[in-house]
């Protein structure tokens, strides 16, 4: 299986995806599609009504998360595919409070996936992203069903869509 090295998607994700700067993300520098690690670290603007973290903010932790270990197992075919979420669903299971990190770890196997798109097909995977809180508290938990979706071809190259 190839991919992107760890280290390289936490630019990646800053330069493709402005919201993930917005909020500061941090990206871990080993980042594998088994274990992607993101950290959203505590600030006064992006807390909810309860003094925690904004539940659209956790869900952009998780989602980024699991868009980490989608970019770390298939980075590498950004140049014919484009990673698209087709759904993704958050459970808030505890309130959460401080800093929060996002675990996230891929679901099916990579190697098949490459060869259902590299047969034509439209591979679909999910990746689950458990959100915790400084004392390892589980306070959410993210489920995002991604797609590899290939890149038409253009006059001038290719787009993503």
């Amino acid at each position: 299986m190839a991919g992107i090295p760890g280290a390289s998607i936490g630019p990646l994700m800053h330069d493709l995806v402005p919201m993930v700067a917005t909020l500061g993300l941090e990206y871990d520098a080993d980042i594998t599609p088994a274990h992607a690690v993101v950290v959203l670290r505590d600030q006064p603007d992006y807390r909810n009504h309860v003094g925690g973290p904004h539940a659209a903010a956790m869900f952009l932790l998780g989602e980024s998360a699991t868009g980490a270990a989608a970019v770390a197992a298939f980075g590498d075919m950004l140049d014919r595919a484009v990673l698209l979420p087709m759904t993704a669903g958050m459970d808030f299971v505890a309130i959460a409070r401080g800093d929060l990190t996002a675990t996230a770890t891929m679901e099916g196997d990579a190697d098949e996936l490459r060869a259902i798109f590299t047969a034509g097909g439209r591979p679909e995977f999910d990746v689950v992203a458990d959100i915790t809180d400084a004392d390892g508290t589980v306070t959410g938990r993210l489920r995002t069903r991604w797609t590899l979706k290939a890149l038409r071809p253009t006059a001038e190259g290719s787009s993503p869509g």
